[in-house]
């Protein structure tokens, strides 16, 4: 029998094989891990469904697979079995022998339907057991079999399959025409460039988590238009602050950085003003107001930038966050986050803080409308009460979507986080 890739979530059907763990000849047992697979900035480890011997092995690391494609096939014998022919057909089925009419193998007058291989979204299966007839149908009309995804036993491939999978070429040959509407983004078509011309170059091929970063920040940036608010906050005091309480809470076996007051700060200010913890409904022009206060934090890996999700943090103390923050983290670097875990987040902070640089212009994370960025402290000269001091100033960038949020209230939202970042209290970081 066949192992195949099970659902693996909501809004999730396609991954990236990361690791293999079983070769032809295994024994295994019910739910052993056989792979990990990437997915959404997260690997999750894919158990198997059956035990046996593993007699085939039809993934490696760096395949991209959806749903329903075979991972293994299993015997039941102590020894490898024979694992079946790749192409093998699937017994005839004599309901499939007569074409059942078809209407729509051509579109409309004026519906253009694109080829196959320009489809962006349809996936790529293994190779497709069908009758005849449709095989010659598909040959007929120019369709790629391994593009339908087949609802019968096995993935076979049945005449309402093939309707569906012209269907969606139709509807997907009309998304241009919206696109090329008065107000709307045009389509940019990549192009190769052979830069060796000029010198010599060398090539590596994007990581799946590079691309889907890639792909999300470029949706983000042109559906949601930014505005960025930059100010700078006295740390001075806070400063000093977590200085004196550091060693209880390594004590406790967790870091007190500035990050955990941060985090704090902006989930009292968001119960303060609820819009920046809203989200826009595109589809009924409702804003979506939470009342949750779950913050993503931004962590910079080998891999690229992932955001796991601090729950119900304006509920959390210092302590707390401080441990959750460690935790999220290391797991972060380390690829050991959930998907769960990087998803639900209401408001993002971005702190480059321990890197270096100073205001910049962080991207929202949609479909929140609002994001945090935090620069690197220095001592500033500043003017108090009629004279220069040096103040340790950390710089802030607030970018908020302005389809929601206006700048009079951006500018609020600002002087009263910097209220409470700079307003932090001994008893606030004194543990219990």
């Amino acid at each position: 029998m066949d192992v195949k890739l099970p659902p693996l979530g909501e809004g999730a059907d396609t991954g990236t094989v990361v690791n293999v763990f079983v070769k032809e000849g295994d024994i295994i047992t019910k739910g052993q891990a056989i792979l990990e697979l990437e997915n959404e900035k997260a690997v999750a480890t894919i158990p198997s469904s059956s035990a046996g011997t593993v007699s085939k092995v039809y993934v490696k690391s760096g395949d991209k697979i959806a749903v329903g494609h075979r991972l293994i096939a299993l015997g039941d014998g102590a020894a490898p079995a024979v694992a079946a022919p790749v192409k093998a057909v699937a017994p005839r089925n004599t309901r499939d022998e007569e074409p059942e009419p078809i209407q729509t193998p051509h579109p409309e007058p004026g519906v253009p339907v694109a080829p196959p291989a320009a489809e962006p979204t349809v996936e790529t299966f293994p190779v497709p057991a069908t009758s005849p007839s449709i095989r010659k149908l598909a040959r007929d009309l120019g369709i790629d079999l391994t593009k339908v995804r087949g609802s019968q036993r096995g993935g076979r491939i049945v005449m309402e399959d093939v309707r569906s999978y012209i269907q969606r070429l139709q509807r997907l040959a009309s998304q241009p025409k919206a696109a090329a509407e008065p107000g709307q983004p045009k389509q940019v078509v990549a192009e190769s460039i052979d830069f060796s011309k000029w010198g010599p170059v060398s090539k590596k091929p994007m990581s799946s988590l590079r691309q889907i970063i890639s792909r999300r920040m470029t949706e983000n940036w042109n559906a949601i238009p930014h505005v960025t608010q930059f100010d700078d906050a006295d740390i001075t005091a806070l400063n000093e602050l977590r200085k004196k309480h550091a060693a209880a809470y390594e004590a406790k076996g967790t870091r007190l950085t500035l990050t955990p007051f941060v985090v704090k700060a902006v989930a009292e200010t968001l119960k303060k003003h609820p819009i920046f913890n809203s989200s826009l409904d595109e589809a009924s022009q409702e804003i979506v107001l939470k009342e949750y206060v779950h913050i993503g934090i931004a962590v910079d890996t080998e891999a690229g930038l992932i955001v796991p999700v601090i729950r119900d943090a304006d509920r959390k103390s210092i302590l707390e966050i401080s441990r959750e923050l460690e935790d999220l983290a290391r797991r972060a670097r380390d690829r050991k986050v959930s998907g769960d875990e990087l998803k639900g987040g209401t408001f993002t902070i971005s702190n480059q803080g321990g890197i270096g640089g100073a205001h910049f212009t962080p991207i929202i994370n949609k479909p929140e409308v609002a994001i945090l960025g935090l620069g690197r402290g220095a001592l500033k000269a500043v003017v108090r009460g009629g004279n220069i001091e040096p103040r340790l100033m950390m710089p802030i960038g607030l970018s908020y979507d302005h389809r929601v949020i206006d700048g009079g209230i951006a500018a609020r939202f600002t002087v009263d986080l910097i209220k409470a970042i700079e307003q932090f209290r001994d008893e606030d970081a004194v543990l219990a």
